[in-house]
């Protein structure tokens, strides 16, 4: 075997160690009698995708993975991210970020690179890309600014909150415009870590309703209050439903305390991975707009959207459920804290409401 035979194009092909193929059959890339392993699968291109952020933000840019290896099934794909778990078992290769990716990626020629975060450090890694193709966002004069034309309806649209209000677009049409492809119905990506299966004993022959009670720290005018919570469980409860509280560590105290003064359950609160494979367990998931909704879409569960501060066009919920919203008007577009001293919106948005549209959604 010689240097000039190695396939370094090679999808198996790591560099500094040995492939899968000639671990597991002993096979090279050429044999002793001149011939091409069987094995070799030729890539074409490399596209890298940078999504940092949240978890649920990380799960709801999986269908432009989908609709990219559909429409280049020879490259090969790498992701930048700080949530490993979520990002689909297709990708090549899934780098967590940090200094040693940040500096393999910047020695790495990419044809196609991607970057959909407006964090510094995730434009600032664009800006540095060695790729001739470049879409998102990147810094300009140390500031994020969009990499080309086709990204500046979604820049301006965060940094304008009557632009914001305005736009049409969802959330999956705007990422999609941004790479200069047509959004088509792609769903989002995920395993359901059924290994974690046979962890619950849970009533499946009845609906399983998750109530999920959080809404993340930062976005506390999308809070409702405990006593809804109790109504809403009591009322699912008394219809035959199992209701069952989820939340994080964040949620443990709120949640232990709601379920001990109604009829539902709360199981405690899991790593990543059994938390997805807890809601996959669920017929229907009540939530805000947080983690745990883009988790209920991805594993194709029915759902309650509760929204109040954001732009419901942003939502693409896959004909899965309904948006909620209380029904006195919010008037804290897109603020983390109330500043309206007539009212709390969310307190006009009544648990028998919620009942009666989990219920329209089961039907």
């Amino acid at each position: 075997m010689k240097l000039n035979q190695v396939k370094t194009d090679c999808r198996h092909f790591k560099g500094d160690i040995p492939c899968k193929p000639h671990k597991q059959y002993g096979v090279h890339c050429i044999d002793s009698e001149g011939n091409t392993c069987k094995y070799y699968d030729q890539i074409d291109k490399k596209i890298l995708i940078i999504k940092l952020g949240a978890i649920g933000d990380v799960i709801r840019t999986t269908p432009l993975f989908t609709r990219l290896k559909n429409e280049n099934p020879k490259a090969k794909f790498f992701w930048l991210t700080l949530s490993t778990e979520v990002i689909p078992a297709e990708v090549d290769v899934v780098l967590k970020f940090d200094y040693k990716s940040a500096l393999y990626l910047q020695s790495t020629k990419f044809d196609v690179a991607i970057n959909l975060d407006k964090d510094a450090e995730a434009c600032s890694l664009l800006d540095r890309i060695n790729s001739d193709n470049k879409f998102g966002f990147t810094l300009k004069d140390g500031l994020t600014h969009p990499a080309d034309e086709k990204a500046e309806h979604k820049f301006l649209t965060g940094i304008f909150d009557d632009l914001n209000q305005k736009n049409t677009k969802s959330y999956l049409e705007e990422i999609f415009e941004i790479c200069g492809i047509k959004y088509k119905g792609e769903k989002y990506v995920l395993n359901s870590f059924e290994e974690f299966n046979s962890d619950w004993n849970l009533p499946y022959d009845k609906k399983i309703i998750g109530l999920n009670t959080g809404c993340g720290g930062r976005w506390t005018t999308r809070l409702w209050a405990d006593e809804y919570w109790i109504k809403l469980a009591n009322l699912l409860h008394e219809a035959g439903y199992y209701v069952l509280f989820l939340g994080g560590e964040q949620e443990n105290e709120k949640n232990t305390f709601i379920s001990s003064r109604s009829n539902g359950n709360y199981l405690g609160f899991f790593p990543l991975e059994k938390f997805i494979n807890l809601v996959n367990q669920c017929d229907l998931v009540v939530t805000a707009v947080t983690m745990a909704m883009h988790i209920t879409l991805a594993l194709n569960k029915k759902i309650v959207l509760f929204n109040n501060i954001f732009n419901p066009n942003e939502f693409e919920l896959f004909g899965l459920g309904e948006i909620i919203s209380p029904e006195k008007e919010c008037k804290c577009f897109f603020r983390p804290e109330c500043i309206n001293e007539k009212y709390q919106c969310m307190t006009t948005l009544y648990p028998e409401k919620v009942f009666e549209t989990v219920q329209k959604v089961l039907s």
